[in-house]
């Protein structure tokens, strides 16, 4: 791998802001502001097991699901650090029903933040890898009057910057503002991301497949044949490949990133929108393969050109080597003909 330079979080973010000579430096700001969010959040992470901060609050969120004491410790710390900065008109929260207004003392800006705090989260007691999903947009109502849904309510490709932190062995953030996908890795000794992994770049195919195979049963007669497809043994196609899923969003999309491959979440006949949720992990999560130059699709269409019609929209999402998520459309399509 080639050598990097000694490069900060806030460093690279400024020095990708000043190849942009319209740049206010307000993104920038936005960004650090969530970087100190992650560190603390990381910090609570990493000594759940030592607090009383495991286990279930007794509450369920809008989805219906049992509510992580630790989800909602991310989901306030996200708010509180993310409210009074001056660059927000109006956030939203996988766990929140609604938008999240921005308190009237604070000023208003012009950025729009949705999030998944603590993604994977039914993982926590098994310490498995779990994470945190950003998504920034510009705001389409007029400055200075609080946001609105419809602000929130964009599609995926008007995004200016997403992200994600996972928080595992390590703690990565990787973001992209729309010029590459860069990894950065928290030092704690000195409490800062330090650049890991610049402008990556996904391979063009993979030879590894994330999905709940336990769900096979349910799934779309096409989506089987594919999953037959790469089992099968093929050298000219190098086939079989090999399956790895980790059940945490964050974790399977991240290792796919660096590796290639594909991840899958598909519609089933139980679920037939799919379960994931467009706004809070689907589309930054496709901002940021397509950053690397791969791909994001729901089966049929680009995931970030989807017209979102209600805050917790679910989609199917298919996302890595360009390659790879061809070649599952490829299958849908077939079937359905």
């Amino acid at each position: 791998m080639a050598k990097l330079r000694f490069m900060t979080l806030e460093r690279h973010i400024i020095e990708e802001e000043r190849k942009h000579p319209e740049a206010t430096g307000e993104l920038s700001r936005l960004l650090s502001d969530l970087s100190i969010a992650a560190k603390v959040i990381s910090l609570e992470v990493n000594k759940a097991g030592l607090v009383d901060i495991l286990g279930f609050t007794g509450d369920h969120n809008v989805h219906g699901e049992s509510v992580k004491k630790l989800d909602i410790y991310a989901h306030d710390m996200l708010f509180r650090a993310m409210d009074h900065g001056g660059h927000l008109c109006v956030m939203a929260s996988e766990e929140e029903e609604n938008i999240i207004h921005i308190p009237h003392h604070h000023r208003l800006g012009k950025y729009v933040l949705l999030f998944d705090p603590l993604d994977g989260s039914s993982n926590i007691d098994a310490n498995v890898s779990i994470g945190t999903i950003f998504s920034i947009y510009k705001r389409i109502t007029p400055d200075n009057t609080p946001g609105t849904l419809d602000d929130c309510l964009q599609a995926g490709m008007h995004q200016v910057a997403a992200g994600y932190i996972v928080y595992g062995s390590s703690t990565v953030l990787t973001y992209t503002a729309g010029s590459g996908a860069h990894c950065f890795t928290l030092e704690p000794s000195i409490g800062e991301f330090l650049l890991s992994h610049e402008n990556i770049k996904i391979p063009s195919k993979g030879k590894i497949y994330s999905i709940n195979e336990g769900n096979y049963k349910y799934w779309h007669p096409g989506l089987k044949k594919y999953i037959k497809y790469l089992q099968e043994e093929d050298a000219a196609t190098n086939r079989p490949y090999s399956t790895r899923y980790i059940g945490s969003m964050v974790a399977d999309i991240h290792r796919t990133l660096l590796y290639g491959g594909i991840f899958m979440y598909p519609a089933d006949s139980r679920n037939p929108n799919g379960k994931l949720r467009l706004m809070y992990e689907c589309n930054p999560v496709a901002m940021i393969i397509e950053a690397a130059g791969g791909k994001a699709s729901d089966g049929k269409k680009r995931l970030l050109e989807i017209k979102p019609d209600e805050l917790h929209q679910r989609v199917p999402i298919f996302a890595g080597s360009p390659e790879d998520v061809l070649m599952l459309e490829e299958f849908l399509r077939n079937e359905e003909e």
